[in-house]
């Protein structure tokens, strides 16, 4: 009876302590291991098979709510990760590997989020590189922070994360011998503002900045979401699937969510004459395969018959005389390849296009994306 009631007051002891050492207001201390700290300096002192990670005093926060790493040598594979971990993380482990934490990876560009597994996020890193990492703080929501993730100044993605009551902690993670890092935990990151970057949302002052979208050679009709008018060809977050110059689409790839990065480019094969500046790179001619016909779009169904039995034998002609200007139009998913699909060049050429439905809706357009 004794040993218990001991047990029990160190017990609460240590409770105590602990509750005291949170309420009074005093910083965690940082922590590290196989790492050796000389002031903003880290470098591996592992042996290359264990894990070294690094997690910062303070957690992220509205008043300073980004940090940055530079690379100052990959050492031998260059296996450094930044990003944000909970307070007590296990240092063993890369920032990334282990739920409630979500990092960057240098060596591989890819994200991983409480997870071993990472998925294809953004290009590799190398010495000289400056790695960021930052919440947006407009963003959080009761259990959830918007973390992004930037490459020398520029944002490479973001994704939403699940956050612990005491918050995310600056973290970096190392596993080969000679790499070292220079951590800036006072690091400050603003958006760009340039044409190549903007923000876009459902209302119209916003969305009037993309409205010299152009296909067939005329304006495209701005109450026609991409893809449903001739010419055109889009991929929806809503439902998955795409639309092809028609109202009805067919299904492609999974749906798209907050967080979600959507990306879409083309590939031009090798004879293609752009402004007569000559060839360009090849591209391999895959099979085409058209899904299965989708739901129809109710609203905009009889609309669009009766635009395509007025355009129906225009279009076959300027089809039929752009034979040999066709293009492989390819869309991605947080940098993952979904699709393509065969189709002609219009008049004027093809321009990149948002289309929106429902009011709250907002996106940022990035024209210039890094890529790996």
């Amino acid at each position: 009876m004794d040993d218990i009631n001991v047990l029990h007051h160190r017990c609460l002891l240590n409770l105590r302590r602990r509750i005291r050492d949170i309420g009074d207001g005093r910083p965690a201390q940082e922590r590290y291991m196989r790492l050796q700290k000389d002031g903003d300096m880290l470098s591996y002192q592992g042996n290359s098979e264990e894990v070294g990670c690094y997690v910062a005093g303070h957690p992220l926060s509205k008043g300073n709510c980004y940090f940055e790493v530079t690379i100052v040598d990959t050492g031998v594979r260059g296996t450094i990760a930044v990003g944000l971990v909970p307070k007590f993380y296990r240092l063993d482990h890369q920032p990334g590997w282990l739920p409630y934490s979500v990092a960057y990876h240098a060596d591989n560009g890819k994200l991983y989020n409480g997870n071993p597994v990472g998925q294809q996020f953004g290009p590799k890193c190398a010495r000289g590189d400056r790695i960021g990492c930052g919440i947006h703080s407009e963003n959080t929501e009761a259990d959830f922070s918007t973390v992004f993730f930037t490459k020398n100044g520029k944002e490479v993605g973001s994704v939403d994360v699940p956050v612990l009551a005491e918050g995310l902690f600056p973290a970096v993670g190392m596993h080969s011998m000679g790499e070292e890092v220079k951590v800036d935990l006072q690091a400050e990151w603003f958006l760009e503002e340039d044409e190549s970057m903007m923000m876009v949302d459902s209302h119209e002052d916003d969305w009037g900045r993309l409205y010299d979208v152009r296909v067939s050679g005329t304006d495209y009709p701005r109450n026609r979401h991409p893809g449903w008018s001739r010419g055109s060809v889009a991929y929806h977050a809503d439902d998955g699937k795409i639309f092809h110059g028609s109202g009805v689409g067919d299904a492609f790839g999974p749906r798209c969510i907050k967080g979600d990065i959507m990306g879409c480019g083309i590939m031009f094969p090798r004879d293609y004459i752009l402004d007569g500046e000559g060839d360009v790179d090849d591209w391999d001619r895959p099979e085409v395969r058209p899904g299965p016909a989708g739901v129809q779009n109710v609203l905009y169904l009889n609309e669009e018959e009766e635009e395509e039995e007025e355009e129906e034998e225009d279009g076959e002609e300027a089809e039929q005389g752009q034979e040999g200007r066709k293009v492989m139009v390819f869309f991605t998913r947080n940098g993952k390849l979904m699709g393509r699909r065969e189709m002609a060049v219009p008049p004027g050429g093809l321009y990149p296009t948002v289309g929106m439905l429902s009011s709250g809706e907002k996106v940022k357009v990035d024209l210039h994306p890094l890529s790996g």
